[in-house]
């Protein structure tokens, strides 16, 4: 598996001119047994982290011992913020099966849109939105079908200093049609969009800019990444935007929020040159809050801000400095209950009656300049989701269209990856600019919803 990259999110636009937040008056954490939010399970330790690796090799350093109980022992982010198109897949694959036979839920922070940190220290990124969504799709396709947590884009909504108003509005739509062919390909995945933290952009403003980038296809939105912010007053605050998406007809939404060092002292940004950082809560999904999902660690521990340091490289003396004076990790060992599935999001609200997924169609590649199709459907009572994965032969296709037939009864209500002819009855879908190329023996994906019951695995596809 790949190990973290060094381009590593430190929330540079922190050190900005910070912009009032609309807080909810008389909220505090509450505290309690319940698991809350819409997630339950463990999350899961890679044991393949810099941090890990570091105490394994350095078994006699007197800082270790702090470092492994304190910070190696928990279960962290696993950053992919590499442009590696071709490999993408198989390093999620990898990292999603690791931690679906530990039985845990894994954290994926996806840190690859266009023109990131606006230029500044983390700048990378796809080189433009069509490659980044090809990125995506080639990401979404190693994610099983198990609970995985998703942080996407963490400040590509709360940083657009450096971007026109078409930019924005390009941005926008690359990341909703990101959450939705996440969505599609897993629809136990549950997204999380940038949500900036509490002493940046108002409530509103974030709600807002989370509106525009299609928060209502994902689960909720992330506050606090790399940053020190209290919990309570993030928690504040997201109750705050909670309920500005619940004024503009978008409900159900919750937060996860950073706690990997917002323990001791917040200020400026950077925490290189800082003694007064601690690491926060412990990450768990037993909140006890209904509107946060997860308190998780998704800036690891130790990993340099590049004010010091090279940004994301792991140092030993920032992890020691966060993790010395800290409390103990709770001493109660994580459940290993495999975790649960749930419906994939859907206007229609779905019955309690568990979803069956119907597996793709195993159809090798067709020979020639030709290309095949095949649909996985997720029914639940009253709609469904399919995924399509169409496949080009042994020769590269520069276009491609996709029919099937949907059984009597059943409307498509949206489509993505792709653009659909008809609604109902036989429907061509065509590809769209970014993902019309496919090489040789590739794949490419789209996906659609819709109401009654989904089509059969078959469907016909024609290179253009």
């Amino acid at each position: 598996m790949a190990t973290l990259t060094s381009l590593r999110r430190r929330s540079a636009a922190i050190g900005t001119a910070a912009v009032a937040v609309a807080t909810a008056a008389g909220v505090s954490l509450a505290v309690g047994s319940a698991s809350a939010g819409t997630v339950s399970g463990s999350l899961y330790r890679d044991p393949s982290s810099a941090v890990v690796r570091w105490v394994a090799a350095n078994p006699g350093d007197p800082r270790t011992t702090v470092i492994r109980d304190k910070i190696a022992s928990q279960p962290q982010a696993r950053w992919f913020a590499n442009f590696n198109p071709s490999t993408v897949q198989s390093e999620v694959s990898g990292y999603i099966g690791a931690a679906n036979a530990a039985q845990q839920i894994p954290v994926l922070s996806v840190y690859e849109i266009t023109n990131r940190d606006c230029g500044g220290a983390s700048a990378g990124g796809a080189p433009d939105l069509n490659q980044y969504q090809t990125w995506v799709s080639n990401f979404a396709r190693g994610l099983g079908n198990q609970t995985v947590m998703i942080i996407l884009e963490t400040d590509a909504l709360a940083l657009q200093t450096c971007l026109s108003s078409g930019e924005i509005s390009a941005r926008d739509q690359a990341i909703a049609t990101a959450t939705r062919t996440i969505k599609s390909a897993n629809p136990n995945a549950k997204v999380y969009l940038d949500g900036g933290h509490s002493t940046w952009n108002s409530a509103n403003e974030t709600a807002n800019r989370l509106r525009a980038a299609g928060v209502q296809y994902a689960d909720g939105f992330f506050t606090d990444v790399s940053n020190f912010n209290a919990t309570s007053g993030e928690a504040n605050f997201g109750r705050a935007v909670i309920s500005a998406l619940n004024g503009m007809g978008i409900p159900g939404k919750r937060q996860v929020i950073d706690t990997s060092r917002n323990g001791g002292a917040s200020g400026d940004w950077c925490a290189d040159d800082n003694t007064d950082r601690r690491i926060g809560l412990y990450p768990t999904t037993n909140t006890g809050d209904s509107n946060i999902d997860a308190y998780l660690w998704v800036k690891p521990p130790g990993e340099a801000d590049g004010c010091r340091y090279t940004a994301g490289s792991f140092q030993p003396d920032l992890a020691y400095s966060l993790a010395n004076g800290a409390p103990n990790p709770p001493t109660t060992p994580p459940t290993t209950t495999a975790p649960p599935t749930t419906a994939p999001p859907t206007t229609t609200p779905p019955t309690t009656t568990p979803p069956t997924t119907a597996p793709p169609t195993t159809t090798p590649p067709p020979a020639g300049n030709g290309c095949s199709a095949s649909v996985a459907v997720n029914q639940w009572n009253g709609g469904f989701t399919a995924s399509v994965n169409v496949t080009a032969g042994s020769a590269d296709i520069n276009a491609w269209t996709v029919t099937l037939t949907l059984p009597g009864g059943a409307a498509i209500t949206g489509t993505w990856s792709a653009q659909a002819s008809g609604a109902s009855g036989t429907v061509r879908f065509t590809n769209v600019s970014y993902n019309g190329h496919v090489g040789a023996g590739q794949t490419t994906n789209f996906g659609f919803q819709g109401t009654g019951t989904g089509p059969g695995a078959t469907a016909t596809c024609v290179a253009g």
